[in-house]
């Protein structure tokens, strides 16, 4: 499957942000495991919206919005055998891109984030 460019840095630098407030909270005694990177993405990218508004996410998509669709179709097919956002909403479109763009790129945001398998804990 062919690697998307789109936004990735933006998606990217959202994690790490997410990253560091939640290192910086664990110092002031607030837990969090980083250990599991599959709980790390979840908590970034499964647990609320990236976008939410129709019109946000349209301005979000502009006019890559058919470029992204695509992605989107694409992944799903290739990982559930078949597509089930709707694409008339542009917000779930938004949302599922910004989802699996997140797991390509979880790793390298904690790393940058310096939070790769750490455990902070008090």
């Amino acid at each position: 499957m062919e690697t998307n460019t789109f936004k990735r840095e933006e998606i990217k630098r959202h994690a790490i942000d997410w990253l560091k407030e939640t290192k910086a909270q664990a110092a002031d005694g607030h837990d969090y495991d980083f250990s599991n990177v599959e709980d790390v993405f979840n908590d970034i990218f499964n647990t609320g919206y990236y976008i939410i508004g129709t019109y946000q996410a349209k301005q979000w998509l502009g006019d890559m919005a058919f470029d992204v669709i695509g992605a989107v179709k694409d992944y799903e097919e290739f990982h559930f055998g078949e597509s089930t956002t709707d694409f008339s909403d542009p917000e779930l479109v938004v949302n599922m891109y910004v989802y699996f763009i997140g797991q390509e790129i979880i790793e390298e945001a904690m790393l940058a984030a310096d939070v790769l398998n750490v455990e902070v804990s008090v």
